[in-house]
């Protein structure tokens, strides 16, 4: 079984007593929770993969996760067995091409005889081929033979509906089966053995159903879902940018990409330059401590934010003979002031003179991201840290005025706490989102992944607004 971590925002800690209050509002919907979960599984963007909504809540988690994966959106159809005196607890489920799962456990405590679960199985079987009809009506099934199955629900209970719906994919010719849900309980996740893979953002110890860890659990009609797979096959064929980023740059468009000096106070710095045309937004990257522009992390994040859109600037804020002295790397004014005399020099270039500015620091070179940002004179229009130090930025972080997103490993302990009390400090626009599984360097699978779509959203909203209605594209 892998191991399960998510990238959420953190949610702030409730006081209240009752086990409803610690088990609520995990997510605001299901929109939400499916950006969510698209950001979590960033890393199979490009291969060959299907996401499989479960109708009907499942469809509009599914819906966003095949937004953020480029990825073509189909329904599996399930129908739960309920109990027949108690139709919301499952007893089993069943799914197209006569697939059938039972909780043998629930059917011996609750003793359903073969007669009862057969007139449950025959009523929800023609709800179920109903359904087939309609969602299928115009629409050929996605071809799942030699691809990856990414099945999505809002989440899971007991998971009867998901383990049949892994059977069916699999029965249907996929090559690998994923099960990708927003929350679940631990133990019902540990017992599942038909996926190969298994994602969840969320394992709340309190768990009591679904919709407790939703702010809208609003019931999801098979409209709404008609809709939704129309929208997608939309999307696929216009190919326009995913919901809540920014278009990809094209890649015929012109580009300006080359290694370039900085003059700061005397010294070069030196730096990887790299422009769309035009360039509305660069990203100055601030590297920490015993990282280069060449760090592998660093320009793993760039190409990722350069794909949305974005100009990157990875800079060597100290000489090759500075970093050999170990106290110029916590020299945090000193490194403010190089990345400022950076973003002067942007501010210089005819191609950059306009350009939003943002920075993204890693380790010190955060706090350094955050002194720059602080300067009443700063045109810093959003900061993005990951794993980084804010707290070395000291009374500063009160002055910052850009709105500041700081993502954190949930294992890197230490950070993760300097970082909520750099939060509590900070008086402009900010979040704290934490990587489930990541420790400092972010070197778990997926995990750089899941920081880099996160920095991404963060930046292109802020630095690449959308155009005004009406406005050319």
């Amino acid at each position: 079984m892998p191991g399960l971590w998510r990238a959420a925002l953190e949610e702030p800690q409730r006081s209240a007593p009752d086990w409803k209050a610690k088990t609520m509002s995990i997510f605001e919907d299901r929109v939400d929770a499916g950006r969510q979960l698209g950001r979590r599984l960033a890393d199979l963007r490009g291969q060959d993969i299907v996401v499989l909504g479960l109708p009907r809540g499942g469809v509009p988690v599914a819906f966003e996760v095949a937004a953020a994966l480029d990825a073509p959106l189909d329904v599996i159809v399930v129908r739960k067995l309920g109990l027949p005196y108690q139709p919301e607890l499952a007893m089993g489920a069943i799914g197209e091409g006569g697939a059938r799962v039972l909780e043998e456990h629930v059917l011996a405590q609750a003793r359903v005889g073969d007669h009862e679960l057969q007139a449950v199985e025959d009523r929800e079987r023609a709800v179920l081929e109903n359904r087939v009809a309609k969602f299928r009506k115009g629409r050929p099934r996605q071809d799942l033979t030699g691809r990856v199955a990414v099945i999505v629900d809002d989440g899971i209970a007991t998971g009867s509906t998901a383990r049949v719906a892994c059977r069916i994919a699999r029965k249907l010719g996929a090559a690998r089966v994923i099960l990708a849900v927003p929350v679940a309980p631990a133990d019902t996740l540990a017992a599942l053995t038909e996926p190969d893979e298994v994602v969840c953002l969320a394992t709340p110890r309190h768990f009591a159903a679904v919709g407790y860890h939703y702010r809208d659990f609003s019931p999801t009609e098979d409209d709404e879902v008609i809709q939704l797979l129309d929208a997608a096959d939309r999307r696929r064929k216009d190919s326009p940018p995913a919901a809540g980023t920014a278009p990809l740059a094209d890649e015929d468009a012109a580009e300006f990409d080359e290694e370039v000096e900085i003059p700061s106070r005397g010294v070069r710095l030196q730096g990887h330059l790299h422009l769309p045309v035009p360039a509305r937004g660069v990203v100055l990257f601030a590297h920490g401590s015993g990282s280069s522009r060449h760090s592998p992390r660093n320009r793993f994040v760039a190409g990722v934010l350069q794909r949305a859109g974005l100009g990157t600037l990875l800079l060597d804020l100290l000489t090759p003979g500075e970093e050999r002295n170990r106290a110029n790397v916590f020299d945090i004014e000193l490194l403010a002031r190089r990345l400022s005399s950076a973003t002067d020099w942007l501010g210089s270039r005819p191609d950059t003179a306009d350009s939003a500015i943002g920075y993204f620091g890693a380790s010190t070179g955060a706090g350094a991201a955050l002194w720059s940002a602080s300067e009443p004179s700063a045109r810093v229009a959003a900061v993005v840290s990951r794993g980084g130090r804010p707290d070395l930025a000291g009374p500063r972080l009160s002055a910052v005025r850009a709105p500041t997103l700081l993502i954190v490993g949930s294992l890197d302990y230490e950070v993760l706490e300097l970082n909520r009390k750099a939060k509590a400090a900070m008086r402009c626009p900010n979040q704290l989102a934490v990587v489930q599984g990541a420790t400092h360097l972010f070197e778990e699978p997926g995990t750089l992944a899941a920081a880099a779509i996160l920095a991404r959203d963060w930046f292109t909203k802020y630095l690449l607004p959308a155009p005004e209605p009406g406005a050319p594209a």
